[in-house]
């Protein structure tokens, strides 16, 4: 008897190193190597945008830019947020009530202790900031946190 519980035990703590626990890496349209990453961005976007770092707030040039334009992910250029839907929340980076739907993908971020919900890049999986229900009530109500550095803006023409 001792023996048929140890060996249940054996193969129930085995099971719980499935497959189905496992976590998937997601595979995105624009797919580098850690190395090409690092060549091609610098220090601090890679940090933010493949570390899922956090730039101080209010260093972004960005952060009061109020001219007309889209904002594109510093990446892979792929286009995330119009400058109408731009506001400034007082945070210390630039903040929008929506994405430019399809292009910004939604993920789970507990470092903190606590779930936020993590946007990244929906074309090449580059961290952009997270999203809170913190926002104008007269639109979304959201507020799309995002790391300058993890943007570039493209003027209107």
């Amino acid at each position: 008897m001792k023996k048929l519980i140890l060996l249940c035990l054996t193969i129930t703590l085995l099971n719980c190193n499935s497959n189905a626990q496992k976590k998937e890496q997601k595979v995105y349209k624009v797919s580098k190597t850690d190395a090409e990453w690092k060549a091609q961005l610098s220090d601090m976007e890679y940090y933010v945008l493949r570390k899922a770092g956090t730039e101080r707030p209010f260093s972004s040039s960005l952060n009061k830019n109020y001219k007309a334009g889209i904002y594109a992910c510093a990446a892979c250029d792929t286009p995330l947020f119009k400058s109408e839907h731009k506001f400034d929340s007082g945070t210390g980076w630039p903040s929008f009530d929506r994405e430019i739907k399809g292009n910004v993908a939604y993920g789970s971020d507990n470092k903190l202790g606590y779930s936020r919900d993590e946007e990244h890049c929906a074309t090449c999986g580059g961290h952009l900031g997270h999203v809170f229900n913190d926002g104008p009530r007269e639109t979304t109500g959201k507020r799309h946190c995002i790391n300058g550095v993890a943007l570039k803006f493209i003027p209107k023409k």
